[in-house]
């Protein structure tokens, strides 16, 4: 869909930004450039459309040199969202993105019904197209970016980092939206990040740029976090990589198991010997509480503990381990897909399916890539 052939950009006085860029991006598919700052993510991203110029090589999007096409028709022809979501502050939320429609000749009234559509796509209420920018939260202004990127329905869509400027919670719930999105619209994106494991969560392949301007590493993520090609790459991806590798094992191999629990009413006291798991009136976990004669005081015993991460059905290891590690009865939390207790994973029985599944690898088995967890990670 897009490629890079012998792609260079040099600014004067300087070294190279981008050094001899090859690279085949696939229809369809979320492509995400990682590297440090200065490595020459972004200016690849901006060449695609031409906010950069490149100084030699070509970029074709379906075959087509970009080059040849006139500047403002190329980027019309594309979605773009940027770190600070770029929105016009003098208009709506509707008026930002209509913004390319109209610029397209699209009649008032067609865009702005589009414009009503891909608000509740990204998951913004009708009410939010009467506010300008400034109502809006950080999370909400990326989200009428992404929108706006939307409205002309393009084949390509360009994220340069942007979800950076947001807080943790706020961007591993955007990550999930674009995940979401992903799944209906299937788009071919180029997004753009310094974060490693945002890269390896979104991306179906992953380019890893080295200081310099070049590409290290251009495989999928799960081939980086297994076998960095150099020392630069397994630096970046970090001693913890092994860690991250559990994302793309599932976790269906874990025996779940039932633990004691009760519906909390708000006055339960601890009388069994081991941990009970508080639920509500939905069956669905709200914490612990610590076994009578336990070291909890006897004021902390009467109070839920909080129970950590959970572990839905279908998460990888990592959710597995991570909810039995942070869980402080040892035991993890497993639900259903509509937060519903199923039962508990023991953290002897996650390690164990982390050797089978590190067995299995050493020995060639291929296994089942797991799905992406809705909890993010």
């Amino acid at each position: 869909m897009i490629d890079f052939r012998n792609v260079a950009k040099n600014y004067q006085g300087g070294p190279a930004a981008v050094e001899n860029l090859n690279l085949g991006i696939d229809a369809g598919k979320i492509t995400v450039f990682v590297g440090p700052s200065g490595c020459g993510k972004t200016t690849s991203l901006r060449m695609i459309n031409r906010m950069v110029e490149p100084t030699s090589g070509t970029i074709t999007v379906g075959g087509r040199d970009v080059g040849t096409i006139p500047a403002p028709a190329l980027r019309r022809s594309m979605g773009y969202v940027m770190q600070s979501a770029g929105l016009l502050p003098h208009r709506t939320v509707i008026d930002n993105v209509t913004t390319v429609l109209r610029l397209n000749r699209v009649p008032r009234a067609t865009a702005r019904a589009r414009a009503n559509e891909l608000l509740d796509t990204v998951g913004l209420s009708a009410a939010m197209g009467r506010r300008y920018p400034n109502q809006l939260s950080g999370g909400q202004q990326q989200r009428v970016g992404v929108a706006r990127a939307l409205a002309a329905d393009p084949p390509v869509l360009l994220m340069d980092e942007p979800f950076s400027a947001v807080d943790p919670v706020v961007r591993a719930e955007l990550q999930q939206e674009l995940i979401r999105l992903q799944r209906d619209l299937a788009k071919t994106i180029v997004f753009v990040t310094h974060d490693i494991d945002e890269a390896t969560l979104l991306g179906d392949k992953v380019a890893v740029f080295a200081t310099g301007g070049r590409v290290a590493q251009y495989a999928a993520p799960e081939e980086i976090l297994r076998a960095p090609v150099d020392d630069f790459v397994a630096a970046f991806v970090g001693r913890d990589r092994g860690f991250r590798h559990l994302s793309f094992s599932p976790g269906t191999s874990v025996p779940i198991h039932q633990v004691p629990s009760q519906v909390w009413d708000g006055t339960n006291s601890a009388s069994a010997s081991t941990w009970t798991l508080m639920l509500d009136d939905g069956n669905r976990p709200l914490g612990w509480l610590a076994p009578a004669g336990g070291s909890a005081t006897p004021l902390a015993s009467a109070l839920l503990v909080p129970g950590g991460s959970l572990f839905h059905t279908g998460d990888p290891l990592r959710n597995a381990l991570d909810a039995a590690l942070s869980s402080p009865s040892g035991l993890g939390v497993a639900v259903d897909d509509a937060g519903q207790l199923t039962g508990v994973v023991k953290g002897e029985e996650v390690l164990a399916a982390i050797e089978a599944a590190r067995t299995a690898r050493a020995h060639g088995s291929r296994l089942p890539r797991a799905a992406t967890p809705e909890g993010g990670h």
